[in-house]
């Protein structure tokens, strides 16, 4: 396998470690980072580019984007374009109407198709299988500590540092959540397209101090099945607002086009 990957942040060293560790490393891996990133990159032994049109022409099996929203619109429009399947992390972008009309016409004249991971959380695929049955809701609540909330508009809603008991400051819909928190919300993008959508999946964002980890709980509804999940997410070491089973899940998307038997 010769796989591409967009980026080179927590993320992306973190994929290659685990890939590493399985001893399922492909055979081939070509980094598209940014000019400044290079020279680090180049330390993981891959292959390295900084333009998308060079990451393309390479000519990989598969690529993974790691690189937030704006790769979305740069690498991965025009590798689906060219017949690439891709696997999509900053699921959020898709809240974006266009893009998401975009990313699909591109790899349906591309042939292809791009992957949305379960990232964070679990459950996605009786969701999905779900949706036939008729879904009546899914509400989603994220759970984080206060200082997970950095950078986000909840700054400016609450003395987060200073906070003592838990304090909901966002309620609304997954397009709401995932426009106004692009780095927080791809869980809330990733149910509404698995299932009712962006305008019916009711989000719930709480800081609160009394948890460690990135907590994240969703309740279904449904004419075959009704379920509830609860996943009390580890942190990433390097970016507390990225839970580590995120890397796992991509690793796995990874993992099963180099496996005999796929799970």
């Amino acid at each position: 396998m010769h796989l591409g990957v967009i980026g080179y942040g927590n993320i992306t060293r973190a994929l290659l470690d685990v890939l590493a560790r399985e001893g399922r490393m492909p055979e081939r891996v070509t980094l598209l980072v940014r000019a400044p990133q290079a020279e680090a990159a180049r330390a993981s032994g891959a292959e390295v580019v900084t333009e998308a049109a060079a990451l393309i022409a390479a000519g990989p099996d598969l690529i993974v984007e790691c690189a937030g929203h704006s790769a979305v619109v740069e690498t991965i429009v025009p590798a689906l374009l060219s017949g690439v399947e891709c696997v999509v992390v900053s699921i959020g972008a898709l809240a974006d109407a266009d893009l998401h009309s975009a990313v699909t016409e591109a790899a349906r004249k591309g042939g292809t198709r791009v992957v949305l991971p379960a990232g964070a959380i679990g459950g996605v695929d009786l969701l999905a299988a779900l949706k036939p049955s008729g879904i009546d809701s899914v509400t989603y609540v994220s759970r984080k500590p206060p200082l997970a909330w950095k950078g986000t508009p909840a700054e400016g809603l609450l003395d987060l540092p200073a906070l003592t008991e838990p304090a909901t400051f966002f309620t609304g819909n997954a397009r709401e959540a995932a426009l106004a928190y692009p780095k927080n919300a791809n869980v809330a993008a990733t149910l509404a397209l698995a299932g009712l959508g962006f305008e019916e999946t009711r989000v719930e964002m709480v800081a609160d101090p009394t948890v460690s980890q990135n907590i994240h709980e969703y309740r279904v509804t449904s004419g075959a099945a009704d379920y509830a999940m609860r996943i009390e997410g580890k942190p990433s070491p390097d970016n507390p607002k990225t839970s580590l089973a995120t890397v796992y899940s991509v690793a796995r998307e990874v993992m099963n086009r180099m496996s005999e038997v796929a799970i």
